[in-house]
This record gives structure tokens, sequence and C-alpha cells, in this order.
């Protein structure tokens, strides 16, 4: 009994310093897959990789195939291959879509994409994009378990993206490109409403228009601002710019 069991130690032992040329030609599918999961729960994966390749393309068909391209794109992602693994999750949606796979691999694809998404400074395409597929992710499965972190992903894109218009907004004012960055100023408060930059967007709108004597249009953006943001930290100042226009005005009367 001691015998068997230091031969058995001892061949697993060998299985695992050996793993590298384990011959799977002869494996059944169900067989590769479980090896090839043991390779991805021991983050060996480079082999895992090439062996999901290989169940994808040698058992098309085979019930094991949608957790093989599962795991392939999971497997991309653990390695950081964050396009590729994209790549993989939405040929998963795409080819697959009655595998029980599809709801991991749709939050999988958008978070592929979030992990691409840059400094506000750079291009978001991969902002948009992750926001377009979390999205998705909510409209499909709007019961899942992991739609607060989709939308709490979401919700942090988005002030990304208000930030990266408004800084173009305050540079072309800068620059003295009043017209555009007025125009900027109301693309983060149309389409930014929601986030820490639109009352932010209005005040500077509304310095702006006082700057350019511009006082009718900028009582109207005050008006606004006072009754969206009534505990904004600058609505003191806010008040104060409006009663001295309102002064301003009389005396001119």
């Amino acid at each position: 009994m001691k015998y068997s069991l230091i031969v058995l130690a001892f061949g697993l032992i060998l299985w695992g310093c050996g793993a590298s040329s384990l011959n799977t030609a002869n494996m059944t599918p169900s067989e590769r897959l479980n090896y090839a999961l043991r390779l991805y729960n021991n983050r060996d994966y480079e082999r895992a990789l090439k062996e999901f390749q290989g169940i994808v393309l040698q058992f098309p068909g085979n019930a094991v195939v949608d957790s093989a391209q599962y795991y392939l794109g999971q497997t991309r992602f653990k390695r950081g291959e964050y396009i590729l693994a994209a790549y993989e999750f939405s040929k998963l949606i795409k080819n697959m879509p009655s595998s029980h796979f599809v709801s991991d691999a749709q939050f999988m694809l958008a978070d592929s994409y979030y992990l691409l998404s840059p400094n506000y400074a750079l291009d978001q395409k991969y902002t948009k994009k992750a926001i377009e597929e979390f999205q998705a992710f909510i409209d499909f499965f709007p019961t899942n378990a992991r739609v607060p972190e989709a939308e709490k992903k979401i919700a942090e894109m988005n002030e990304k993206l208000a930030h990266k218009e408004y800084h173009t907004a305050y540079i072309y004012e800068k620059m003295e490109y009043y017209t555009a960055a007025l125009k900027y100023y109301d693309l983060v408060l149309d389409t930014y409403h929601d986030t820490k930059y639109a009352p932010l967007a209005l005040y500077s709108k509304i310095k702006l228009l006082v700057d350019r004597k511009r006082n009718d249009e900028a009582l109207t953006e005050i008006s606004n601002f006072i009754e969206r943001y009534p505990n904004d930290k600058n609505i003191k100042e806010i008040e104060r710019i409006k009663a001295s226009i309102q002064s301003k005005l009389s005396e001119s009367k």
C-alpha cells in the first residue's frame, strides 16, 4: 500500500513536470477541454491558449466548442491581449447565440474595450465601444447580477468623455475661439448632463457670456444653473453675477 502511494505521487509529479509533452491527439473532446481548463486554472495561459484553439479547430459543432471559445477569450484577456479577447468573445456571441456563455461573453467583450479605454485626452473610440457593449449587456440581460457593475463603468466612461469635451471647450476659450468654446460647453450640457462636468460647463459658459457682454443670454443660463444646481459649490458666485448684471441693467434704463 505504501509503495502504491509512492508510485502514485511520483506519477503525479511527472505529469505536472511533463504536461507540456502530454499527447492530446487521442483525447476525446471532453478530455481535451478538461486538460485545457487545468492549464488555464494553473495560469499556464500559453499552453492553455493552444489547447483551446486546437479544440475549436478540431471539433467544430461539438458540445464543448462554446466552452473552448469562451475560455479562449478569457485566456487572451488574462494575457492582457484585450483586442484579441474582444474578437474571441464577439465570435462566440455571433456564432453561438444559444450558448449559456453568451451573457458572460457580452460582459467580457465590453470589459475588454473598457480596459483599452485611454486617458481622456486621447482618442476615445474604445471608450465609446465599451459603453455601447455594456449597454447591450444591460439591454439583453437586465436581470444579470453584473448589471450594476456595467452601469457603474458606463457612468465612469461618460465622465471621461465629458472631461474630454469640457477640456476642448476650455482650450478653445483660451485660444479666443469663443463660438467654438460655447458649442463644446453646450455639448457637455446636452450629452453629459448627468456628469460632474455639466455644472462646470454651464458655469464656464455663463462666465464667458458675461465677459462677452451677452448679459441677456447670461441671465437665461444663470436661471438654468440655479434651477439645476442649487447646491453647487459655485452657486454663491453665480448669484453674485446675477445681482451684478441686474444692477447694471437697471442703471442703464
